[in-house]
Parts: C-alpha cells; sequence; structure tokens
C-alpha cells in the first residue's frame, strides 16, 4: 500500500507558487497604504484567494483526477468561456516561467560568471527536470527550498526584526491622514501573490482526493501570509514611509531597498541573506508554477502519463517562456503589468462560475463543498471585478499613487 503524500509537502508546494520573487515587490506596492491598510489588503485577498481554490476543487469533483482548467471549464462554462479562461491561464502562468527564467539567469550571471543567457538555459535544463519527473519530486525539492527559505528569511529579517521603531511601524511622523485610498493600487498585486490556482488539480491528482487537497492549499496560503506579514513588519518598521521613493522609482528593486536600509542595519549579512532567499524564492516559484502549467497543458493537449508524453507536455512548458527570455529579457516588466488583471479571471471569476454551475449539477450538493454558500461566490466575483478595476485604472494614473 503506498503512503498518502504528506499536507506539508503539499503545503510547500502551494506557498512555493505564491511566495515567489513577487514577495520583494509587496513593500514598494503597498507603501502608501503602509502598515495596516497593507496587512488588511493582504489577508483578505489570502481569505478569498483560498475560497476561491476551493471552489476550484469544488467543481473538479465531478471528474476524474487528471483533469486540470481545460476539460472543466470547457464542459461546464462552454468553449467561449474556456478559450478566455485557457488564455488568461497560459499568458500568466508562461509571464511568471519567462519572469522567472530571466530573473534566475541575470543572478547567476554574477555568481557563475557566465553570460546570462546560458545562465537561463542551464537554468531550465535542469530544473524543469523536477517537474518532467513527477510532482512527488517537486515535493521534495520544494520543501528543501521553503526550508532554506525560512532559514535565510529568518536571518535576514531577524536583522530587521531587533530593530523595529514603533513610530516608523504606525507612521507617526507624517501628517497624512488617510491611507485607506492607497490599498486599492495595491490589491492586483495582492492577488499575484496568491495567484497558486493553476496548481490546484495537480494537488488533487496528488492526493487523491479533495478533502486532503483542501488542507495544503490552506497551509500553503497560511505559510504565505506568514512570510509576507513577518517581512513587511519588518520593512515598515525599519524603512520611514517618506523615504520610500528611491525604491518605489526603481520598481521594488531589491538592491533599491538594501541600499535603502543600509542606514538601519547589518548590511552586509542582511544583504546576503535577503540575496539567499530571493534566489530560492524565484527557484521554488519557477517549479511550482511550473508543474501547474505542466499539468494544464497536459490536459490541454491530452498528452499521456509516459515519458515520451511527459516530455511533450516539459517542451510545451518551458521552452517557449525559454525563447521569450533569450530574445527579450526585460519585456517582462511591461507583461507581467497585466498579469494581475488576468490572473483574476481564473483566480476569482472562473472558480466562482464554475461552483455555481457544480452546485446546479446531479450531486452537486454532495461531497466536498466550498464554505460560505452562493453569498460567497458573489463576495468572490465582486473582489474579482474590483481588482481587475483597480488595476487598470492604477495603469491609467486614476488612482491615488505615493512616491515616497
Amino acid at each position: 500500500m503506498n503512503k498518502s503524500p504528506s499536507l506539508i509537502g503539499g503545503a510547500c508546494i502551494i506557498a512555493s507558487v505564491c511566495v515567489g520573487a513577487g514577495m520583494l515587490g509587496l513593500p514598494s506596492a503597498g507603501a502608501g497604504a503602509w502598515t495596516l491598510w497593507s496587512l488588511i489588503a493582504i489577508a483578505f485577498t489570502m481569505i478569498m484567494m483560498t475560497v476561491s481554490g476551493w471552489m476550484l476543487l469544488e467543481a473538479f469533483k465531478h471528474y476524474d483526477l487528471k483533469v486540470s482548467f481545460d476539460t472543466v471549464t470547457k464542459d461546464m462554462l462552454g468553449s467561449k468561456v474556456n478559450h478566455i479562461n485557457n488564455l488568461a491561464v497560459y499568458f500568466v502562468g508562461g509571464i511568471l516561467l519567462y519572469a522567472y527564467t530571466t530573473s534566475a539567469g541575470l543572478i547567476l550571471q554574477g555568481v557563475l560568471d557566465i553570460n546570462n543567457k546560458i545562465a537561463s538555459i542551464l537554468f531550465v535544463a535542469i530544473f524543469s527536470l523536477f517537474v518532467w519527473h513527477s510532482t512527488r519530486a517537486v515535493d521534495r525539492i520544494s520543501v528543501l527550498l521553503i526550508a532554506f527559505m525560512a532559514l535565510s528569511f529568518i536571518f535576514g529579517v531577524s536583522g530587521l526584526a531587533v530593530n523595529i521603531d514603533a513610530s516608523v511601524l504606525f507612521d507617526r511622523i507624517s501628517e497624512e491622514s488617510s491611507y485607506a485610498p492607497y490599498a486599492m493600487a495595491m490589491l492586483p498585486v495582492a492577488l499575484t501573490s496568491f495567484g497558486y490556482h493553476h496548481s490546484v488539480s495537480s494537488m488533487r491528482s496528488y492526493y487523491g482526493c479533495e478533502n486532503r487537497a483542501k488542507k495544503a492549499i490552506l497551509g500553503g496560503t497560511a505559510i504565505a501570509l506568514t512570510l509576507y506579514f513577518l517581512w513587511m513588519l519588518s520593512i515598515y518598521g525599519n524603512l520611514p514611509r517618506a523615504e520610500f521613493g528611491p525604491v518605489i522609482e526603481k520598481g521594488g528593486d531589491v538592491d533599491a531597498l538594501l541600499a535603502a536600509l543600509s542606514g538601519a542595519i547589518d548590511s552586509d549579512k542582511v544583504a546576503n541573506a535577503i540575496n539567499a532567499f530571493s534566489m530560492a524564492a524565484i527557484l521554488s516559484s519557477f517549479i511550482g508554477v511550473g508543474l501547474g502549467v505542466f499539468d494544464f497543458l497536459a490536459d490541454f493537449f491530452k498528452f499521456e502519463d509516459t515519458k515520451q508524453g511527459r516530455t511533450k507536455t516539459a517542451l510545451a512548458t518551458f521552452l517557449p517562456p525559454l525563447v521569450l527570455s533569450l530574445l527579450f529579457p526585460f519585456g517582462f516588466v511591461v507583461a507581467i503589468g497585466y498579469a494581475g488583471a488576468a490572473a483574476t479571471v481564473w483566480a476569482c471569476l472562473t472558480p466562482a462560475f464554475l461552483a455555481r454551475k457544480s452546485r446546479t449539477l446531479q450531486g452537486g450538493n454532495e461531497g466536498f463543498m466550498a464554505p460560505g454558500g452562493n453569498a460567497m461566490i458573489v463576495v468572490l466575483i465582486t473582489f474579482g471585478v474590483l481588482t481587475a478595476v483597480f488595476h487598470f485604472m492604477s495603469m491609467l494614473n486614476l488612482l491615488p499613487v505615493f512616491t515616497g
């Protein structure tokens, strides 16, 4: 009898998909909203994104374990909706793989002293093998990477945590009265920081049931939320809100953040720890996102679960982002701006509509069901629409913008 996979492994896969390099952009995204409103925005987003993942599980329960978005959405919501959803799923997954491949190439270029394009090719060739091999292999490497991230995070953040200044953390220095309006522009960034939904079918298939997959999803989003909270509190307790200008100017770049923090901390020790953390975050997200896109494409193209079939799926998953990374190494900054809006389609709207449809089917009100009833479906749809609207309003400079 095969031993059931551990919940810790599944939770680590979900957490690693969530945390990613996006964590390093959260402090600058939330600088306007500052501590209280940023934490509220992140916590509310985590609840919405956890429930939407459970709604996907609720819809998937009508199908065999190997299905993904493509089969279920086409069957329940029709071909037109499925085409839109497929485009959104592949666009966001592909853009993230493209971003991680490029970022890893640039980091390895400095570490190994080789050309960044060769570094990107090596990175994809080596680490895509975990996804090609099995979900179990991704589980094992994810646990190791989360552990490594936790250690480097502890060493990095401990240098910040011991110096937290309450007057800086709660910004008693500034004369600005309301920070709440700035939270609107932060929501799309918060949403992409919990974008694990292409991995839901992988979790269900891995555990062979919805209930254990549900626990793994909750564990993963809870780990991510804890890391985000510790990180935000440590940054906002050390770097005054008014001094965030240079960090925002460079798009939340890690080096700019470290430079801004250098007065408050032992910068070399913390810089090394945070750089190690960001490398592990990029690698774990690359593998986690890669697994989700891999399973999605295997279902879409109906590739068999054999060595030959998995090789075809791996090529379809990793080759296009790699080619884009080699041809346009800096274009992802523009493209990733649209990823947040595209993610609302398959992280909010599609799960809500699938759950609503599932409940009208025979046996739909039996077995696994997401909590909150039909009211939660309405809340999730509203949240998704507003997040997309805020994203485009922000891009058109129609929302309050904090520049430091």
